[in-house]
């Protein structure tokens, strides 16, 4: 396991280390310290690269997906596994293929979505497209979740007289916070490092996020590999540290629920 982890840990040092050196030592000694450490490049990197601008973007997409998520997923779960209705297996099957289908499958449909509604090169383009690609698995984790919880539970909620959505954020909200953390954790490293799609439905630099506006780091002819490696570290180490801290709760939401 030591030598596996060495092969993620080390790029991410020596990125980190290279933001610090010049484009001749890069060059020159690409696995020598650096001579010295200077933070300007982090600086420059976030004004003249437009990083900021970037980033902010890329917080506001991440954070109303992920939030947007956690509330349908939740609700949708609870739906599913605890209340019986019509159509219940069809939703099932239907949230199964939101797992087996690949995005490239419907790319045309929502692209001509998104042009009828008019919110194409938005953050609405990215927002709406990671919900519904981060629901299905949120559906399906917080489902089997709940599915491991005492019936008697709801049963005596339900004589004590609350309703549906009483129940949900009284009682169930708080009991799959394991499984919520999960969640979240995984929908943000997705929707924090998504390509794809902001390639396709962003073309202003106002609203680009961080997978695409750090193509512009990189250029024809030459590239700032000082300024580029400074901004993979801007945005790399953040993600990191927050699987670093909630890594414990993302693996107790998985085997929680499987072994209660």
């Amino acid at each position: 396991m030591t030598a596996f982890s060495l092969i993620y840990l080390v790029p991410l040092v020596w990125m980190v280390l290279s933001s610090f050196k010049s484009q001749q030592e890069i060059f020159g000694s690409p696995w020598s310290l650096p001579t010295s450490i200077d933070f300007s490049v982090l600086g420059r990197a976030w004004k003249e690269g437009g990083l900021g601008t970037y980033v902010i973007n890329s917080i506001i997409v991440t954070t109303v997906s992920v939030f947007a998520i956690l509330l349908f997923g939740a609700m949708a779960a609870f739906a599913l596994s605890r209340l019986n209705f019509r159509l219940r297996g069809f939703f099932l099957v239907f949230l199964a293929l939101g797992l087996l289908l690949p995005v490239q499958s419907y790319f045309i449909a929502q692209s001509s979505l998104l042009d009828r509604l008019h919110i194409t090169d938005t953050r609405w383009a990215l927002i709406i497209p990671y919900i519904g690609l981060g629901l299905s698995l949120a559906v399906y984790l917080l489902k089997a979740y709940l599915d491991t919880l005492p019936r008697e539970l709801f049963e005596s909620a339900r004589m004590d007289g609350c309703s549906d959505i009483r129940m949900f954020f009284v009682l169930v909200f708080p009991l799959i916070k394991p499984g919520l953390a999960t969640v979240a954790v995984f929908s943000i490293l997705t929707a924090w490092n998504e390509f794809l799609l902001a390639t396709l439905y962003i073309q202003s630099d106002e609203y680009k996020t961080i997978p695409v506006g750090l193509l512009t780091f990189t250029g024809k002819y030459a590239t700032d590999y000082p300024m580029l490696f400074s901004a993979l570290s801007i945005v790399t180490v953040p993600m990191i540290a927050i699987y670093v801290i909630f890594h414990r709760q993302v693996i107790s939401g998985i085997t929680e629920g499987t072994i209660r």
